[in-house]
């Protein structure tokens, strides 16, 4: 009875866990297939490159490299505005937004914790990945590059944004 009650758990934990990475669009997105569903998960805590930036397809390459084909755990945090799932993300054991930090293929968001902003200053102090440019170009910064008005305007209550291919963006760099 015991060792069925075990196997049991086993299988759960199993089930529970066993999430193969399918697909890698970016530096800091990935698709799990979960059971006959795919699910969508952005690297909570760090932004990559795009894809048309610098560093953008060796930041794809890196998390390729490190979760491809790998069964994952992950943490869901929120959902996004693309309706994909923030999350943690450790494949193989491994936590793939700091491993993107200690390759140099991400920044830290200033406002997540102090542990992911040393690793980002590591890797720049250090000249790793994306920080061997002089000047690296933050991808929040890249996105505001396409606007068709670079203007900043100030909301009714104080709120900067600029219109970025026809949508509001709040935040001017």
């Amino acid at each position: 009875m015991r060792i069925l009650i075990v196997t049991l758990l086993l299988i759960a934990l199993q089930a529970t866990y066993a999430h193969e990475v399918v697909n890698v669009g970016d530096g800091d997105s990935l698709t799990l297939q979960v059971g006959p569903k795919r699910l969508q998960l952005r690297l909570a805590g760090i932004d990559a490159p795009e894809m048309k930036q610098a560093f953008g397809p060796q930041a794809r390459r890196s998390l390729h490299q490190l979760c491809f084909g790998k069964d994952v755990q992950y943490k869901a945090e929120a959902i996004d505005r693309f309706n994909r799932t923030v999350a943690t993300v450790r494949c193989n054991g491994i936590d793939a937004s700091r491993a993107q930090l200690e390759r140099g293929m991400a920044w830290a968001f200033r406002q997540k914790d102090r542990d992911l902003k040393a690793l980002e200053i590591t890797a720049r102090n250090n000249r790793v990945g994306l920080w061997s440019d002089p000047h690296p170009v933050p991808p929040w910064r890249f996105r505001y590059a396409g606007s068709q008005d670079a203007t900043c305007h100030v909301g009714p209550r104080g709120g900067r944004y600029r219109w970025v291919n026809g949508r509001k963006m709040y935040g001017c760099p």
